[in-house]
């Protein structure tokens, strides 16, 4: 008896750990510094862990070159950040906020390399899921 007592009991916490590990948010974790902090990495150093999830759906990447500016989907981005998975890119990096409102805020991405610096204007959001990356503008200067 004394060890269906423990078993009973054994069953209950663990549901009662499922139950609980269930209702975790995971919106909670996509805040506005983990949005940033996934694309810095993803963009130089090609650590790829998390970025799917901070980039909206409806994601529009852009990027001005010369008196073009060319437009890449999300998958097209997903793509190219695959193919350049773990490439070291061989600059300084830093950030500064451009923008920031209750729900949106924009976010300077400088990538100093050896004479030139890509600037990206990345524009993150709450979306109602977390903090997600809905558009970034790329120039070179």
């Amino acid at each position: 008896m004394k060890t269906l007592k423990s078993l009973i009991m054994g069953v209950a916490l663990l549901g009662v750990c499922i139950v609980a590990k269930a209702n975790n948010n995971p919106s909670q974790e996509l805040t506005k510094d983990h949005a940033i902090a996934t694309y810095v990495n993803a963009m130089t150093h090609g650590k790829l862990d998390g970025l799917n999830n901070v980039l909206d759906e409806s994601v529009e990447f852009s990027m001005l070159r010369g008196n073009t500016v060319l437009s890449f989907s999300r998958k097209e981005m997903l793509d190219y950040f695959q193919n350049n998975k773990n490439v070291e890119q061989p600059c300084t990096t830093s950030t500064s906020i451009v923008e920031n409102h209750a729900n949106v805020e924009v976010v300077k991405v400088d990538m100093k390399f050896n004479g030139f610096v890509r600037s990206n204007f990345v524009t993150i959001a709450d979306t109602g899921e977390g903090w997600k990356i809905t558009k970034v503008y790329s120039v070179f200067s």
